[in-house]
């Protein structure tokens, strides 16, 4: 009896060298979430999946079921992203992207959502050129708004302020105060207003324009800052993508 086959659309957030010549991929994919998929021969020069099957390649996948495991048995790349590939400082940064977003997906949860954020992000580095940490601070707090852990920006928490007076962003609590209802919070950062009208378009504008701003560096700054302090507070981890990026990038980018 022939193997069923399926067929699914899947970017690789993951992979691994196993015996041989195989590879381990994690695929993140829309209508099953996140999928363990066993690439046999994909190290081989005659395989037909090696391209499907390198970090952050996304592709049209054919898979059997052997024993318990997704077999890719045929894959068509969709987009490989070169102008990251070219790009070392790129790759590290859409690697945090791939790292950061296994963290917050789930199997067997379909993650449309976060496959289309992912890729839109790789799309805004590689053919829009735009700038890395303007893409970074919107990839991150869009990325925890659909995971669930979005922060609330409307206004001050505690006297309801609009526009807070030299805001601050509570970090375990995702609210915003004022400097003055602050009460002698410790994991906070200060935002400046262009920081803060740029986080709340991030957070409540279109998400097909979702990169489509400017900031001066000032604001730029306040908002990554805020954004990266935010992601590490609220999953309580470290990523090692991303310190290796911050180790080799040029920080006024």
């Amino acid at each position: 009896m022939a193997k069923e086959r399926r067929v699914i659309k899947g970017i690789v957030l993951r992979s691994i060298d196993t015996k041989e010549a195989d590879k381990i991929l994690t695929v993140l994919t829309g209508e099953m979430g996140k999928i363990t998929v066993v690439a046999k021969g994909a190290r081989s020069r005659r395989s037909r999946v090696t391209a499907a099957a390198q970090l952050l390649s996304y592709s049209e996948m054919t898979l059997t079921e052997s024993h318990g495991w997704q077999i890719l048995a045929e894959a068509s790349t969709v987009a490989l992203f070169d102008g990251i590939r070219e790009d070392v400082v790129l790759l590290s940064l859409a690697s945090y992207f791939a790292e950061l977003t296994g963290a917050v997906t789930w199997e067997n949860i379909p993650a449309e959502d976060f496959l289309s954020h992912l890729l839109n992000a790789l799309y805004a580095l590689s053919a829009l050129h735009r700038p890395q940490l303007l893409v970074k601070a919107a990839f991150e707090l869009r990325l925890m708004a659909l995971a669930g852990f979005e922060p609330l920006l409307e206004g001050c928490s505690v006297c309801g302020a609009a526009e807070p007076e030299r805001a601050m962003l509570n970090l375990t609590e995702g609210t915003l105060r004022c400097a003055g209802c602050r009460q002698g919070e410790r994991l906070s950062v200060p935002l400046t207003p262009g920081a803060l009208a740029a986080m709340r378009y991030v957070l409540y504008g279109d998400p097909k324009r979702l990169y489509s701003f400017s900031l001066p560096s000032e604001d730029l700054r306040s908002m990554a800052e805020a954004a990266e302090a935010y992601v590490a507070a609220q999953l309580e981890r470290s990523f090692h993508t991303l310190g290796f990026y911050k180790s080799i990038a040029d920080p006024s980018e």
